[in-house]
């Protein structure tokens, strides 16, 4: 059966489209309100600790969500692998919803004592597993929907509405802060963002209830070829190609997670930003970030994922110390203009990126081993990069000295896309 009519088939791949980016919008946004909101947290949950000290407290509790990602990718990959793409998705974002809708009702430490933090740390697990199987699964659902010669548009979707919900958080945030007063802020309004999270999670679980499986997917099924036990399978017969989706995500979740949730917080603690300037030109660099990477998802349609990720790779080894240099000290200029330039770098990279990660692996194993060598490289370098990056500036002294973990994560990450094979024009096998 064709792509375009098993498309027409199953409702069409505008559904499709939208079915498979809304959760993950509402997914991201969940997990990155938390990184947006963290200066207010450390207020609230650790007020007896400094400033900065508050704010690395909250990012350690930001940290500790991702080291859940492991078993929500080992545990999610198993269903969406063995049962479907569509039952697996469903799960993963009323889980997230759940629980950050409960963060919203947290009493603070002024309330219970030690008890909030401890709250909030068992809440942060819960999104850190849940999550973990949205990126994958919404990942493989795209591009197991493309038409063949389409597949880099279609997976870019994923990016394009994990970046809107980089977006959707920050903007909602800044929002919150500009409606209220900072002393209205600390006592309830702090809440709102989070409880807000009950109604996307809604809006996401309609849209993905009502979707079919995946035509790639059905047609194993209907092979009887799926994995019966595909975390077995996949680590047996795709162990390499994991390590290389472990090496290819390592700075792709190193930019996110660095320069899309920490350097805000960098730039008003640190280089002394108006804390205005910061939000606002963080949402400008998110703005230009999710127009560009479908842009770049087509164009690899065209002429290959490689050229696209290796210039983005090169991109962050080369420019992240002079950009960040340009942040500190270009005036609003220099700190509008950095973020520009790192969106513009990492949609190079993100248009492309589903497609190439979802072309690694055999469909009967997509969501398992996909998700191991993704959700382990987000565990060890996304979630901690807040976290080591204030570490780091204590340990130094140096308010530079984070720019180091993109520079490293982008000379691991561009010697594995030059060592991958090209797999634009190739069949999904």
């Amino acid at each position: 059966m064709s792509d375009n009519s098993t498309l027409t088939r199953t409702g069409g791949s505008l559904r499709a489209v939208v079915a498979g980016s809304f959760g993950n919008i509402m997914e991201n946004y969940d997990n990155l309100v938390y990184g947006y909101t963290a200066a207010t947290l450390g207020k609230l949950f650790f007020p007896e600790s400094d400033g900065l000290v508050g704010t690395l407290y909250t990012f350690a509790v930001f940290a500790v969500g991702f080291l859940m990602r492991p078993l929500g990718a080992i545990t999610f990959g198993h269903v969406g692998d063995k049962f479907g793409r569509r039952i697996a998705l469903v799960v993963s974002v009323l889980m997230m919803g759940a629980a950050t809708t409960l963060i919203g009702l947290l009493p603070t430490y002024e309330s219970i004592g030690v008890l909030a933090p401890l709250l909030l740390v068992v809440l942060r697990m819960v999104q850190g597993f849940s999550v973990a199987g949205e990126w994958a699964g919404s990942a493989a659902f795209l591009v197991e929907y493309a038409p063949a010669r389409r597949r880099g548009f279609f997976g870019s979707f994923n990016q394009v509405s994990t970046a809107a919900g980089f977006l959707l958080a920050s903007g909602v945030v800044a929002l919150n802060s500009t409606i209220f007063t900072e002393a209205e802020v600390l006592a309830w309004a702090w809440r709102i963002p989070f409880l807000l999270s009950a109604l996307t999670a809604v809006a996401a679980l309609w849209l993905r209830y009502g979707m079919a499986e995946t035509p790639a997917f059905t047609e194993e099924q209907e092979k009887g070829a799926t994995a019966k036990s595909p975390l077995k399978e996949g680590l047996r017969t795709e162990f390499p190609s994991i390590m290389r989706g472990f090496g290819f995500t390592m700075l792709w979740t190193v930019a996110y997670f660095f320069f899309l949730t920490y350097l805000p917080t960098w730039l008003a603690d640190v280089a002394g930003v108006d804390p205005g300037v910061a939000r606002t030109s963080n949402i400008v660099g998110l703005v230009v970030l999710t127009v560009c990477i479908a842009s770049f998802g087509a164009l690899s349609d065209r002429v290959g994922r490689k050229p696209l990720l290796i210039a983005a790779a090169a991109g962050f080894l080369v420019l992240s110390w002079p950009v960040m240099l340009l942040l500190q000290n270009g005036g609003v200029f220099g700190v509008y203009a950095g973020q520009i330039v790192i969106a513009v770098i990492l949609a190079m990279f993100s248009g492309p990126g589903p497609a190439a990660l979802s072309e690694m692996f055999p469909t009967k194993l997509r969501y398992s081993t996909m998700s191991i060598g993704y959700n382990f490289a987000v565990m060890a370098f996304g979630g901690t990069a807040p976290f080591i990056a204030t570490g780091a500036i204590q340990l130094t002294g140096s308010d530079m000295s984070p720019v180091v973990l993109p520079i490293v994560s982008a000379f691991v990450t561009l010697l594995v896309v030059i060592g991958m094979r090209e797999t634009a024009h190739r069949r999904l096998h």
